[in-house]
């Protein structure tokens, strides 16, 4: 018998299918709390901050603080409902359901079903996101064409902050370390992204951190989409995001092949 080690096999249509079919038929008995959270949440951000300092600042940037403060509460909703999806339903499945040990026995294999799971996070953030920026066309903000694309710029930052998740889910000894996630690096990461405030308002140094932070570059590319495109900034935003995902993929993926298999 050859004692070679496999390779890592391509990802397959099937095994995607199989997560996605399983995640639907989860997804249609709790959708309802589910987006009741992910959408109610990032519009009392919306109408709190924008009301309460929307009565003491007028503009920013030319905007009304509510339409600035509304496309950047789009990346807010975007990191709370893919980061967190990513770190406890991964942690309870792994941990305590034990649906991942079960799913493996299938033919699918690790690099697909941390795939399939973050996609299928991240498409749902995506969708999510959209919510603060229907609200803020209630309070007057103008709808552009650019808008459409707001949904991808959605998926693309999930997806890099579902593998956060989930990397962080296999790394931690114990669910209640999640805690020093969502003070150390989830909550730094949402008030330091441009949401509330412009970046170019703090020290310089601070400014040059923010920009390595990826809710940042979400932040930017939905006001561009939103007020107007500028196909060379934004490509470089997009880039950061794709570059976000990419490391936090071969994180997931290693991390998690460690405990399911290794």
């Amino acid at each position: 018998m050859s004692t070679t080690p496999q390779r890592l096999r391509t990802f397959e249509l099937a095994a995607f299918a199989g997560v996605w079919r399983r995640e639907l038929t989860l997804y249609r008995r709790y959708w309802l709390s589910s987006t009741f959270s992910s959408v109610v949440e990032p519009t009392i951000y919306l109408l709190a901050f924008g009301f309460g300092l929307g009565s003491l600042i007028a503009t920013i940037r030319g905007l009304p603080y509510i339409e600035f403060l509304g496309t950047g509460v789009v990346a807010t909703s975007v990191l709370f409902t893919s980061a967190f999806a990513g770190m406890f339903t991964t942690f309870v499945r792994r941990k305590f359901q034990h649906s991942y040990d079960a799913m493996l026995a299938a033919p699918i294999d690790v690099h697909e079903l941390v795939a399939a799971e973050a996609l299928w996070i991240a498409t749902k953030s995506g969708v999510y996101g959209c919510a603060p920026l229907l609200v803020a066309m209630v309070f007057g903000l103008d709808p552009a064409p650019g808008m459409l694309l707001v949904p991808l710029v959605g998926l693309i930052t999930g997806l890099g902050f579902a593998l956060f998740g989930i990397w962080c889910s296999a790394v931690v000894p114990s669910i209640d370390s999640f805690n020093y996630i969502v003070s150390a690096v989830i909550t730094p990461l949402f008030l330091v992204a441009g949401t509330f405030f412009p970046i170019d308002q703090l020290p310089g140094w601070a400014g040059t951190v923010a920009a390595f932070n990826p809710l940042y570059h979400c932040v930017e590319l939905v006001r561009d989409a939103s007020f107007g495109l500028r196909p060379g900034v934004d490509l470089l935003h997009v880039g950061a995001l794709l570059l976000f995902a990419a490391l936090m993929w071969l994180l997931a993926y290693t991390a998690m092949r460690r405990r399911l298999v290794d």
